[in-house]
């Protein structure tokens, strides 16, 4: 967990920043705050709330930018492994859009590599022990990814279903993705992050015989968390399933 956003503050433990290099969004930090009372301290309150100002602002920023360039901006958030990298890999050739991704990583250039190895536009960012993005990495970011030629920004999110969900990074959208070899409790168990959803990829549906996975119970908690919510059953050996992810996008897209 990172020592920036709140996330590593325990009952024994009170972590006061000075809020310049990180940044926590909306109501996640406050659930954490509340859930424990030794965080109620009025001093670590007004830290994260400063954070969360901060991010904020700079959030706005990033999504003028984005709009600005008539850019959709889509914030890509999961688990490590659920199959981020290897959809963008293959929507690659189905695309009506032009695309980019701002990738997220604690450490190498792999995922980012893996995608300008299929002609994307890919930049890579390390966090190093940051377990998510915030809109001042992705502000960066965006001095390294030109917006004129594309319609479409992905910001591939760390890989982690907690603060990744509490971050404004400046996206338009958020789609979170959750895979079967996961096992049938995480969106339960993860709330924030699938609240924060405007949709939900179940992914590696292709292994659902090999797997005790009750899609239609994944499907009922996700919309007793958002009623709402799009969902979309993703096979990526299956083009069919992933045609429908890109319409779906396409669909916002021309929605603007």
């Amino acid at each position: 967990m990172c020592k920036d956003c709140g996330c590593s503050l325990t009952e024994h433990t009170h972590h006061h920043d000075n809020g310049e290099n990180s940044n926590h969004n909306h109501h996640g930090a406050m659930e954490n705050i509340h859930a424990n009372p030794q965080l109620n301290d009025k001093k670590t309150v007004d830290v994260i709330k400063k954070i969360l100002d901060k991010n904020d602002q700079e959030a706005l920023h990033n999504r003028v930018h984005f709009d600005e360039h008539n850019v959709l901006a889509i914030n890509l958030m999961s688990s490590p492994g659920s199959g981020k990298t290897t959809l963008l890999e293959k929507m690659a050739d189905l695309t009506p859009f032009k695309f980019a991704v701002i990738e997220g990583d604690l450490e190498t250039s792999r995922d980012a590599d893996r995608l300008k190895a299929k002609g994307i536009n890919a930049y890579q960012i390390q966090t190093g022990s940051a377990c998510h993005l915030d809109a001042f990495m992705v502000h960066k970011a965006l001095h390294h990814v030109p917006l004129e030629p594309i319609d479409v920004c992905f910001v591939e999110n760390v890989g982690n279903l907690v603060c990744p969900a509490s971050y404004d990074v400046g996206t338009h959208i958020n789609i979170v993705l959750v895979s079967v070899p996961e096992g049938n409790d995480k969106i339960a168990k993860y709330p924030v992050m699938f609240r924060a959803a405007d949709l939900i990829l179940i992914t590696k549906t292709d292994l659902l015989p090999h797997f005790d996975y009750d899609l239609e119970s994944e499907k009922k908690d996700a919309r007793i968390i958002k009623p709402n919510v799009d969902i979309i059953e993703v096979n990526i050996k299956d083009e069919k399933s992933i045609q429908k992810v890109i319409d779906w996008i396409e669909f916002k897209r021309r929605m603007r």
